[in-house]
């Protein structure tokens, strides 16, 4: 007896706390290819890695739906696969030469919607007025201009007036009634300003800069989107201060050195200062919390997890050395280089990103002298490191070269002081400048 063939429909599958799309790299497999169960699938880039997702399922590829550059939203079908004892033989019926388009697909979280009857815009009378600029995912703007619709006319249902594909074609069948834009009351009018809400800041639109010469653009997309989001979310909400200082580490550099005794150990000074954070952050505990704004609350961790900023071709992420309190140094050693190795391979997991309390990010070996980091928002602490170098200071009257590691501790004024990051930052110098009572005192 053979079992009937069936086309399995494959989502997009949840792809990690919080993750609603992601961009498609590539495919692994072709359309009419045969493929096992657990073979790989397709490459997507979320706004935290990228990931290699398997097919659920053994069968006969019958429709890709995307392509390479392409965004995705979880639960969205984007592949359909012939199963059972006819996979293998059977052509698909009506199978497309290629890879099917996502012209409109949606860019955002919203579930694909059977097409509506698309019928030119029926003339209503305004729903009243809108200020400011339209809030609308890429792909819906899209599907309106293909439409011919301006998507200012058209009401939001979504959050604070977000316009929906749904909205789209609702408006396009004459279900809606259109709604008038209105310049603000102030100086912005008629420039094509952007209201931001905050006294004397307008968000005014790009110049068209190819009238000065040949450009080129590009999307903003998945890691590099998302650096763009909390970075810019940072720099807004949270009142940064920056405290500059110097550790002298050149005892512990004579120590790093002689403990590098092979490649394995790859003993930088990174695992060093992510020990010494730890045991500030114990002492100090304001620079290992968060803000709520909502309830007003200062949350305190009591659980130590470092991240450390890497620099990879898709962009900047912190992978995060859990539990840093608890390991030795050369655990961490050991744990810095795996992680880095993987995010610049593009293999790192979205757990591997998620966690951290603390944040460093070291510039030391890429060259520069100091920085003034941005915090790595909701944590209210970030610590910049610069290159160690030899530099002439005075020590007992007399000029001597020392190795000396400049640091910036940039950090939330809404939850620590001036004085907490002077004794923070003292902390973290003494540990560093003498190691040698603090690594003998030291558990783990």
């Amino acid at each position: 007896m053979t079992e009937e063939a069936t086309v399995f429909e494959f989502k997009l599958p949840d792809l990690g706390e919080g993750i609603h799309e992601g961009e498609l790299l590539t495919w692994h497999v072709e359309i009419g290819q045969v493929i096992d169960e657990d073979a790989p699938l397709v490459d997507v880039e979320t706004d935290k890695a990228a990931v290699t997702i398997p097919s659920p399922v053994g069968g006969k590829v019958l429709e890709l739906v995307g392509s390479a550059g392409d965004t995705l939203t979880v639960g969205e079908v984007i592949a359909r696969i012939e199963t059972g004892d006819g996979a293998a033989s059977a052509a698909p019926a009506a199978a497309p030469p290629a890879v099917a388009q996502r012209e409109s697909a949606p860019a955002d979280s919203e579930a694909a919607p059977a097409p509506a009857a698309m019928v030119p815009p029926q003339p209503a009378a305004p729903a009243g007025p809108r200020r400011g600029p339209v809030p609308a995912a890429p792909a819906t703007r899209r599907l309106a201009r293909e439409l011919g619709l301006d998507i200012a006319q058209i009401p939001g249902s979504g959050p604070a007036g977000r316009v929906t594909r749904e909205d789209v074609q609702r408006f396009a069948a004459g279900g809606l009634e259109p709604v008038t834009a209105v310049a603000p009351d102030d100086e912005s009018a008629g420039t094509g300003a952007a209201p931001s809400g905050i006294p004397f800041f307008e968000l005014e639109p790009m110049p068209d800069f190819s009238q000065y010469g040949a450009i080129e653009t590009k999307p903003v997309r998945s890691i590099r989107r998302k650096v763009a989001r909390k970075l810019a979310t940072s720099m807004i909400v949270v009142p940064h201060v920056a405290l500059m200082d110097d550790a002298d580490v050149t005892e512990l550099e004579v120590f790093r050195r002689r403990e590098r005794r092979t490649d394995e150990r790859r003993l930088s000074l990174l695992p060093f200062v992510v020990k010494a954070i730890t045991e500030c952050l114990k002492e100090h505990r304001m620079f290992n919390a968060s803000l709520d704004p909502q309830r007003e609350e200062i949350i305190y961790k009591q659980f130590y997890n470092i991240g450390f900023a890497a620099d990879t071709p898709r962009g900047l992420i912190v992978p995060v050395v859990r539990d840093a309190d608890k390991k030795s140094i050369i655990e961490i050693s050991a744990e810095i280089y795996e992680l880095a190795v993987k995010a610049r391979d593009g293999k790192i997991e979205v757990k591997d990103l998620q966690g951290s309390t603390f944040t460093i990010t070291n510039i030391g070996p890429l060259g520069g002298t100091r920085l003034v980091p941005t915090i790595n928002y909701p944590e209210v602490a970030i610590l910049g490191m610069g290159r160690a170098k030899p530099q002439p200071v005075v020590r007992d009257g007399q000029i001597v070269a020392r190795t000396i590691l400049p640091l910036t501790l940039a950090f939330d004024h809404r939850v620590a002081d001036g004085a907490d990051s002077a004794r923070f930052m003292s902390a973290l110098v003494r540990r560093l400048s003498d190691p040698l009572d603090w690594l003998l005192a030291m558990k783990g």
